[in-house]
């Protein structure tokens, strides 16, 4: 493929990502991860690195997406800053480590690990399970704690973190509407220090195609964030007017088989 018609896929991507962002309130890191990889593969990439770059990628689109996103919750007085605050030195160190710990795996191993994540996304959707509140807002100390595991995690399978920040602190008794808003607030420290630790993991690498910085491959970079921050606004328009929960099903049902096809190749 030519890095012409592969731009129009990742333009094409960009929007896709964008207004499901915009529609069901998560990041684009679960669509954007896997059809990277698959993207790679088309491109000839190494097998050994595609997924890495497909990770250190979506995280470097989430530093531009989430800045919008935060701007809009922050307005609404929907960010629980005084939450943000102790959470952001752990996740910081977390999403490093993330970082770090992704460029231990082979190629293969981070595809399956992957691909079991955004199955059990999927089965959450499908079935609407949320935890419900069940204990009071913790401490500096354990907010930290949990900002270093969901920013370790999260630097691993290339997202924002909502997916796991906004069942946490709908556990800890915040309202929903600043779970979220805190939650955009916290995908800024996780892409950034994701992204950073990708770039200088991936330094190195021999195996890297050109227009690469690190485990980020620029093009990707480029073709998604000039679509998807225009289409975010064009799905939260579209969440008003649809039937928000058949569109959720049937994004949980994309997401199985995504997540089946990692596992089956």
């Amino acid at each position: 493929m030519s890095l012409l018609s592969v731009f129009s896929v990742y333009l094409a991507l960009g929007a896709f990502a964008g207004t499901l962002a915009g529609l069901f309130g998560i990041g684009g890191g679960l669509i954007i991860v896997p059809v990277l990889i698959f993207s790679f593969g088309l491109q000839g990439f190494s097998p050994e690195i595609a997924a890495h770059m497909a990770v250190g990628t979506s995280l470097a689109t989430i530093v531009f997406t989430s800045v919008s996103s935060i701007r809009s919750h922050h307005k609404h007085g929907a960010i629980r800053w005084d939450i943000f605050r102790p959470m952001i030195f752990g996740i910081v160190a977390g999403a490093f480590i993330g970082a770090w710990t992704a460029s231990l795996l082979s190629g293969s191993a981070l595809e399956l690990i992957i691909g079991i994540f955004v199955i059990l996304v999927g089965f959450k959707m499908l079935l609407d399970v949320n935890p419900s509140p069940g204990r009071k807002l913790p401490g500096k100390a354990s907010l930290g704690a949990a900002g270093a595991g969901i920013g370790w995690a999260s630097a691993i399978f290339g997202i924002g973190g909502g997916t796991l920040t906004v069942p946490y602190l709908s556990w800890c008794n915040v309202r929903m509407q600043q779970a979220v808003g805190t939650s955009a607030a916290c995908g800024l420290p996780i892409a950034v220090a994701g992204a950073m630790g990708n770039a200088w993991t991936g330094w190195h690498e021999p195996a890297l195609p050109e227009y690469s910085l690190g485990f980020i491959y620029l093009p990707a970079l480029i073709g998604i964030i000039m679509t998807s921050v225009v289409f975010a606004r064009v799905g939260a328009n579209l969440a008003h007017r649809l039937n928000a929960r058949v569109l959720k099903r049937i994004f949980a049902l994309m997401l199985l088989l995504i997540g089946l096809r990692f596992l089956l190749s």
